[in-house]
């Protein structure tokens, strides 16, 4: 499965390839520091799955995760935050999964693994 990892601090994009690099048959294709690299790396690689910091974009998040669901309606988004209190927003606003910042890392690949398209799920 290729995954697109999107968050606005260094650390955390190579912290999550570490870990995501580490399950069998997950490749992170991708990496992204704004909404302009986001929708790039979106076009340029066809990730199957991608991980957005809900504050990525200059615009609001539930407009720039409905700019990828019409351009690409098959890459799964997961947002994160490290505020619980936004997962109903997220939700609503379009995302496919959700995970808290300060969750276990168990719980981010918990959601990868239950929202991962079929075919990857194989792998």
């Amino acid at each position: 499965m290729k995954i697109g990892i999107a968050d606005p601090q260094a650390r955390v994009r190579f912290g999550l390839r570490i870990l995501l690099e580490q399950q069998p048959g997950w490749i992170v294709c991708g990496e992204a520091a704004d909404d302009q690299e986001l929708q790039a790396l979106a076009r340029d690689h066809r990730p199957d799955l991608l991980l957005i910091d809900w504050n990525l974009s200059k615009e609001t998040p539930a407009y720039l995760l409905h700019l990828l669901k019409a351009q690409f309606p098959a890459i799964i988004c997961i947002t994160m935050s490290g505020r619980q209190e936004l997962r109903q927003a997220a939700l609503q606003a379009g995302a496919d999964g959700f995970v808290c910042k300060t969750e276990p890392p168990e719980k981010l690949l918990a959601t990868i693994r239950d929202l991962q398209p079929r075919s990857s799920k194989a792998s």
